[in-house]
């Protein structure tokens, strides 16, 4: 019996072995496209700009020469970049709060409600499938200082009308605006699927504890259960206020006096205006270890504070 079981096993053994070989390869070969892309498109690249930003080398220049941390230190120094960091920070400080707070309260009022769902959930979403470029053209008509719509409607209230894009005390305030109204939308309905997935039969529970309240309701059940959809949305939101470019660049161009300068723009001129692409790498590199860390610090507060059952 043990003479013939041992054989039996090692038949078994081996047979797993090979199946679980088989489909380790079948895993790779049907990864390997997804695998490719990721190396092409994401890791190689980013290594490659780690190494631009320890040269000098600028666009359209036969050679280059490795400068080691120069362009890290002349960072440190350099009052540009400190400003447009600062603007950074102000931005996604004032965009995030306010689009996932304005979002969350459209997703229940939407939710509550009991017709034009689809008029609403696609009203607030078209922000985010039109062009911001386009849009942002609408938008300097909008603040335009003398006939914009927004200063003919202050005026008309009494107040007095304001150079929005010029004034160095409200330009970026009035793009924090614009990345608001855009970020709305996307905002609504990645909350709206976190509250279909809240099952029903949990409010009814609360209610047989007499959490029958709109609000008590709201802080015992929807916003626990809805903690791994807004956690996802705090992050996404405050990784796309991060790359904040396009407004700036067709509304101010980082002015007046440098008071919309954002770290992608001040990247953008250093590269292709002034052909300095290891200095660029370099501002490159601290712009995605500081969204790295964000994302870490929030994921990380964040997880505290969910619950996912």
């Amino acid at each position: 019996m043990t003479t013939t079981a041992l054989p039996l096993a090692t038949e078994r053994t081996t047979h797993r072995s090979g199946q679980a070989r088989a489909e380790a390869i079948v895993a790779y070969v049907l990864s390997a496209p997804a695998m490719v892309c990721l190396l092409g498109i994401l890791i190689l690249p980013t290594l490659a700009t780690v190494v631009l930003s320890f040269t000098d080398w600028q666009f359209g220049a036969p050679t280059l020469r490795w400068i080691g941390l120069d362009n890290y230190t002349h960072l440190a120094a350099d009052r540009v970049f400190w400003k447009s960091l600062g603007n950074t920070v102000l931005y996604v400080a004032a965009v995030v709060p306010l689009s996932v707070g304005l979002g969350l309260g459209v997703a229940l009022l939407i939710e509550a409600g009991t017709s034009g769902r689809a008029f609403y959930r696609a009203a607030y979403f078209l922000p985010v499938t039109a062009t911001l470029i386009a849009m942002a053209t609408v938008w300097e008509i909008m603040l335009h200082p003398s006939i914009g719509l927004i200063n003919v409607t202050i005026d008309a209230l009494g107040f007095p009308k304001q150079n929005w894009l010029k004034n160095p005390d409200w330009a970026l305030f009035s793009l924090a605006c614009i990345g608001i109204w855009q970020a709305l939308g996307l905002n609504m309905v990645l909350l709206l699927a976190g509250l279909k997935s809240i099952p029903r039969d949990l409010y009814e529970a609360a209610a047989v504890d007499g959490a029958d309240g709109p609000w008590t309701r709201f802080v015992t059940v929807t916003l626990p259960m809805l903690g791994p959809a807004l956690s996802f949305v705090l992050i996404i939101s405050a990784i796309r206020s991060f790359q904040v470019f396009d407004t700036v660049a067709v509304l101010t161009e980082g002015g007046p006096n440098k008071a919309t300068e954002v770290l992608l723009y001040t990247m953008y001129q250093e590269g292709f205006s002034f052909f300095r692409a290891g200095y660029a790498a370099a501002i490159t590199v601290v712009f995605l270890a500081f969204v790295l860390l964000l994302t870490l610090v929030k994921a990380r507060i964040a997880e505290k504070r969910v619950h996912y059952s």
